[in-house]
C-alpha cells in the first residue's frame, strides 16, 4: 500500500507523502505545449491528453499521488449546463440562476455522458502502477456561487442573497449539485482512482453557523455516497479481471476510497468541514498544521506550504517545508501539500526540490 493511502488512513508511512494541487499545469513548460491552442474544456474531453498532463508531474517531480486532469465545471457542462471556461477570466455561466425555475433546469448528470472521464481514469492507472491516482470534484457551495454569480466573485453578494432570501431554491440547487458532483465521483472510484478531493474553492466566504445550515448538509450527503462507492466497483470487476497485475497494485481499492476535504480560508470552517465526513481534511496556509489537527476530529491532515514561498530564497523554503513537516506530525496521518493550488510562474525545479526535502525528512 502505498504511503499516500497510509497517510489518508491515519496509518505509519516510511516517509511524509507529498503532491501538489495544480501539479498538472501552467507551471510545466511540457504542459504548456501540448495545451497550446486546445480550449480547456476541450483538453478534459481528450483521454489521452488527460492521461499525458496528468502524468507529467509525476514523471518530473516524482510526487507520490497523481490527480486527474479536469475541471470543477466539467460534470456540469456534461449534464447540459451552459457554462464555458474563459482565459482571463474563469467559468462564466450563460443562464445565472435566480430563482426555482432556474434550478429546475439544471438537469441530473448520467455517468455515460462523462465516459471520457472513466477512459481517461482507466488509462493512467494502467499507467501508473502503484502510484495512487486522485479524482476530484468541485463542492455544492462553490459550484452553487459560480452558477447564481455567473462566473467568479470575490464576494459572492448574489450567492449570498439567494442563500440568504430564497433558502428553499437554494437548498434544492445544493441537493442538484450534490447529486452531480456524486455521480462524478462516482464514475471517477468505478474507473479506479485511489482517492477523490472534494473541493469547496469558496465556503471561506461563510461563517462557521451558515456553513452548518447550508452547506454541510450537501458536502455530507456527498461523502456518505462514498462509503458504497467500493461496492460500486463490484459492477465494473470485469476491467480488474481484465488486469489481474493492476488489481494486485491497487489492493488498497478493497478497503474503500480515501476523501480528502479542501477549502480556502477555511480556518473557521476546519470542525465543520471534518463533520462533513471526509477522511482527510485539507488546510490552507493561514492555519498551522498542529492547530488544524486539533480542530478536524482525530482526522489526518493535508498541506499547506504558502504557494507564494516558492518564490522565496531557497533556505527560507527549507525551513518552512521543516515547519510543516514537523507540524503534521500533531495529526494522525500527514499529507504535504501547499496550502492552494502551484501558481503558473513557479519554477518547477522548485517543486522538484521540495518533494526531495520531503522525503528525505
Amino acid at each position: 500500500m502505498s504511503d499516500f493511502i497510509k497517510a489518508c488512513r491515519g496509518e505509519p508511512v516510511e516517509r511524509t507523502p507529498v503532491w501538489f494541487m495544480r501539479q498538472a499545469g501552467r507551471s510545466l513548460p511540457e504542459y504548456r505545449r501540448i495545451r497550446a491552442g486546445i480550449p480547456m474544456l476541450e483538453s478534459c474531453r481528450r483521454p489521452e491528453l488527460v492521461c499525458e498532463i496528468t502524468l507529467q508531474p509525476v514523471r518530473r517531480h516524482g510526487v507520490d499521488a497523481a490527480i486527474l486532469f479536469s475541471d470543477i465545471v466539467v460534470p456540469l457542462v456534461a449534464a447540459g449546463v451552459g457554462v464555458d471556461i474563459v482565459a482571463g477570466t474563469g467559468p462564466v455561466v450563460a443562464s445565472p440562476i435566480r430563482d426555482l425555475s432556474g434550478v429546475a433546469a439544471v438537469p441530473p448528470l448520467a455517468p455515460e455522458q462523462v465516459s471520457y472521464v472513466d477512459e481517461a481514469v482507466r488509462l493512467l492507472v494502467k499507467e501508473l502502477g502503484a502510484t495512487p491516482l486522485i479524482g476530484f470534484a468541485g463542492a455544492p457551495f462553490t459550484l452553487a456561487s459560480y452558477l447564481i454569480e455567473g462566473g467568479p466573485s470575490r464576494h459572492h453578494e448574489k450567492t449570498k442573497a439567494l442563500m440568504y432570501g430564497q433558502p428553499a431554491t437554494w437548498h434544492a440547487l445544493c441537493e442538484r449539485l450534490a447529486g452531480i458532483t456524486s455521480t462524478f465521483l462516482g464514475v471517477q472510484i468505478r474507473a479506479g482512482v485511489s482517492a477523490v478531493q472534494l473541493f469547496d474553492s469558496w465556503a471561506g466566504a461563510l461563517s462557521e453557523a451558515d456553513y452548518r445550515t447550508y452547506v454541510l448538509p450537501h458536502s455530507k450527503r456527498i461523502f456518505e455516497s462514498l462509503v458504497a462507492a467500493p461496492s460500486l466497483r463490484a459492477g465494473r470487476s470485469e476491467s480488474l479481471v481484465a488486469a489481474p497485475s493492476l488489481r494486485a497494485g491497487r489492493s488498497e481499492s478493497i478497503e474503500g476510497v480515501p476523501s480528502i476535504h479542501f477549502g480556502v480560508g477555511t480556518a473557521q470552517l476546519l470542525t465543520a468541514m471534518g463533520d462533513a465526513g471526509p477522511d482527510v481534511v485539507g488546510v490552507d496556509w493561514r492555519t498551522p498544521l498542529d492547530a488544524a489537527a486539533a480542530l478536524v476530529g482525530g482526522r489526518p491532515v493535508q498541506g499547506n506550504l504558502d504557494p507564494c514561498v516558492l518564490f522565496a530564497p531557497w533556505e527560507v523554503i527549507e525551513r518552512e517545508v521543516r515547519r510543516i513537516v514537523a507540524e503534521g506530525k500533531a495529526a494522525p496521518g500527514h499529507i504535504f501539500n501547499l496550502g492552494h493550488g502551484v501558481m503558473p510562474e513557479t519554477d518547477p525545479q522548485v517543486l522538484t526540490r521540495v518533494v526531495e526535502l520531503v522525503h528525505s525528512l
